[in-house]
């Protein structure tokens, strides 16, 4: 150390700085300020600026929590930060206090959390400035120029006579307009030009008067809807928006953000990842002419900056995102609208295991605003909040405009022989309406050719080397795909136990639907959409556009269609099977298949042709599919509420699962027994109570990426005391010697129970 620093850490020895740093430990780290920081600037430095710090032997990025005068570690042992990188908080207090909660309540190291949180080039230690355009403009000698100076130079005078008249040329457009470059540097050479850098110009202003010409009619409840959101802008309230398909939930957002807008304040709205159509911001451009931010995977890091940094400065008005834009800063919040809430991408699957809907209701309240959570088919927690009077509950019942509900039938296949999945009955109602020149869309959740190849002879099955799974048979690019893991291999050309070649594709997928469908229908078009077909950029764009040109066509996909898209042309929807959710080892998956189920049905019917859902089913009795198609989503999810009241389930209680996995296939179980017999202890001694602990057991799927996994699930009907215990069990697990072999991960309110 030398002497400098040593008078320095001396002088600042009471003033310490508290650190978010990206680490896998779940805790905070203390630092001395910089050099040359007295006591009063280090004082002086504001949580949520960012600091480079050195971290064993690497220098990493932090973020300041707090400024403090206490610490558990000896001050000789604390190292100085090397640089403060920001003059300004990156972030509000409100904000650094959401990521803090949010570490704490999801058991995940605080440091990790902001640094997943912030835009990666702010990670890297960007400056957090909007970039502006660089532009080229004459300097003091440049403007004294006369042809006369440049008779020689054409190129040159060209560029002195456009600047002259337009003032400024933007570096941008020097290839479109074809000026010479080489002009351009020779003039800069001489000190005729100057390329300087301008900020962006300020958008316009909210147009309200525009917004209220787009604006649609409201019907009654769309209209007691928007007047009751209204009125509680300006405090914490949540709003469970409950509409089936085509009841107008989009043009309530749009009014409500209206109103916002007009207060000055800012909107931020949340989108599953598949939702987040160009169609989707075509509509809210249309209707406000101001400044909209989007933020998802799918943008550059500058890009991504950018959006992030204009939503922080107040220059974007409205802010459309995806799950991790709940993160975004904003100026002037005003409201937080989460669409489709019952999606389950707004649950984070790793890493920091977060939902965009728990974590945005805790914004919004600490805000001081209104969230409003949209659905035509709400989650079973949204719904038994809203019944529990939690949240205000607005109902739409009825399609916008003239358009009527689609009819929904179940077509009983138990004793019918199906052709590639497709009963006699179907084929016959898809040509019928085809005749009419109308669209049909044929759903199916599974992407592939078929989802197994088995041997006729001996029973052999294509599984995966690395996963506890099969392998899916993709036509196409004739190859066998492992949709875990990844893994792809050339398709077997014999059985490799007993070298038969009479290898048979089992299963209904995509791609074999759409070779049997070309066969059917040889005049029709038939256009396939899942992730295998839409893997380019504009892939999607290409075949919905042609789908909106409405021409007869026959539509096949996964659900990337069921969510979002509008699709006015279609009169049919075929559901193939409806039954593999329905008995899932997961106490969800009645859930998830009903929601899915009318999510597709909502595709068909329109003002003028009524829409008709067939549903293929061999348990046409099953109390799930009786009461949806009969009684509608609402009854069928209240009595599976009381299904799960009387069995102790979410929402009537709080899981949290802890898993475990490692290359040994006993390793993982034995590290939870251990993690089993400490939150035993801990209980104990701490006198929590109430907290069942079931396992370990290995997880539905045991092997996955060469990794055998198992898992340990806590359950507990009051939500402090399981967190009393995850917060003292964590940091325990933490210094087991299993810990050597055996990745770990909490994922409190898990949604994957997979």
């Amino acid at each position: 150390m030398s002497q400098h620093h040593a008078d320095n850490a001396h002088e600042a020895s009471a003033t310490l700085l508290r650190l978010a740093v990206p680490s896998p430990l779940r805790r905070t780290f203390d630092y001395l300020p910089p050099q040359g920081y007295g006591r009063e600037e280090a004082r002086a430095l504001q949580p949520g600026i960012r600091l480079r710090v050195p971290f064993g032997s690497r220098t990493l990025i932090g973020v300041l929590l707090s400024v403090e005068t206490d610490t558990h570690v000896s001050i000789d042992k604390l190292r100085p930060a090397l640089e403060v990188l920001d003059t300004q908080p990156l972030l509000p207090p409100s904000l650094v206090a959401l990521y803090l909660w949010a570490a704490q309540y999801y058991q995940h190291p605080p440091g990790d959390v902001f640094h997943t949180m912030l835009p990666a080039l702010l990670r890297q230690g960007r400056p957090a400035e909007r970039p502006g355009r660089k532009v080229w403009q004459l300097s003091e000698t440049g403007r004294m120029l006369t042809d006369e100076n440049l008779r020689r130079a054409p190129r040159q005078r060209e560029i002195v006579e456009f600047l002259r008249e337009h003032g400024a040329l933007d570096k941008s457009a020097v290839a479109e307009l074809d000026i010479s470059a080489s002009a351009l540097i020779a003039l800069q050479a001489n000190g005729f030009l100057v390329l300087e850098e301008r900020l962006p110009p300020a958008p316009a202003p909210h147009d309200a008067e525009h917004a209220r010409r787009q604006a649609l009619t409201l019907n009654k409840q769309q209209q007691a809807a928007v007047s009751r959101i209204v009125q509680t802008l300006d405090q914490f309230q949540c709003h469970l928006l409950d509409g089936v398909t085509g009841s107008g939930k989009t043009e309530v957002y749009l009014q409500v953000i209206a109103a916002v807008l007009a207060q000055g304040r800012q909107a931020l709205v949340l989108v599953p990842e598949i939702s987040l159509t160009p169609q989707t911001i075509a509509r809210f451009r249309q209707r406000f002419q101001c400044h909209i931010a989007v933020l998802h995977s799918g943008l550059t890091d500058s890009e991504r900056l950018n959006a992030w940094l204009e939503a922080r400065d107040g220059v974007a008005q409205i802010i459309i995102g995806t799950r991790s834009a709940l993160f975004t800063p904003l100026q002037r919040p005003g409201i937080v609208i989460l669409d489709e809430e019952h999606d389950s991408s707004f649950k984070q699957q790793d890493g920091f295991r977060y939902s965009a809907r728990d974590l945005g209701i805790v914004r919004a309240r600490s805000e001081g605003i209104s969230i409003v959570l949209g659905s035509a088919t709400p989650s079973l927690e949204s719904l038994h909040n809203a019944l529990a009077e939690r949240y205000t509950h607005l109902q739409l019942n009825a399609r916008a405009g003239e358009a009527r509900p689609p009819a929904l039938k179940l077509l009983d296949t138990t004793h019918e022989v199906l052709r590639e999945g497709f009963s006699d009955t179907l084929l016959a109602q898809m040509h019928a309406h085809l005749a009419r020149g109308n669209q049909v869309l044929v759903f199916i959740n599974r992407r592939g050719f078929a989802p197994t190849l088995q041997c006729a002879d001996c029973g052999w099955v294509a599984e995966c080397t690395h996963c506890a799974a099969r392998m899916t048979l993709h036509r196409t690019q004739a190859h066998l795909r492992c949709h875990h893991c990844d893994a792809r291999r050339p398709v077997d050309r014999f059985c490799p136990l007993c070298k038969s070649r009479n290898l048979q594709a089992l299963g209904l997928g995509t791609q074999r639907i759409e070779q049997f469908l070309q066969t059917q229908f040889p005049d029709t078009r038939v256009l396939r959409v899942d992730r295998d077909s839409t893997r380019r950029k504009y892939d999607l764009d290409v075949l919905l556009n042609e789908v909106h040109q409405g021409k007869p066509c026959l539509l096949i996909g996964t659900q990337m269609l069921a969510k979002g898209h509008h699709f006015p042309s279609v009169t049919l929807v075929a559901i193939l099977d409806a039954d593999a959710g329905l008995f899932s080892a997961d106490f969800r998956g009645q859930e998830h298949t009903a929601q899915l189920l009318m999510q597709v049905a909502g595709r068909a019917g329109r003002a003028d042709a009524p829409g008709e859902v067939l549903i293929q089913t061999r348990h046409a009795t099953h109390q799930t599919l009786q009461t949806l198609v009969t009684q509608g989503y609402g009854a069928f999810a209240r009595t599976l509420l009381e299904e799960r009241r009387a069995a102790g389930m979410p929402p009537f209680t709080h899981l949290t699962l802890l898993r475990a996995e490692a290359v040994s296939t006993q390793a993982p179980e034995s590290f939870l027994q251990e993690a089993r017999t400490l939150a035993t202890h801990l209980c104990s001694t701490q006198g929590i109570t109430g907290v069942q602990i079931l396992g370990p057991l290995p997880s539905p799927m045991e092997k996955r990426h060469n990794r055998f996994r198992a898992q340990l699930l806590f359950q507990c009907p009051q939500r402090p005391a399981l967190q009393q215990l995850l917060t003292a069990l964590c940091p325990a697990l933490e210094g087991l010697k299993s810990t050597r072999t055996v990745r770990w991960s909490v994922d409190v309110d898990p949604q994957d129970m997979i």
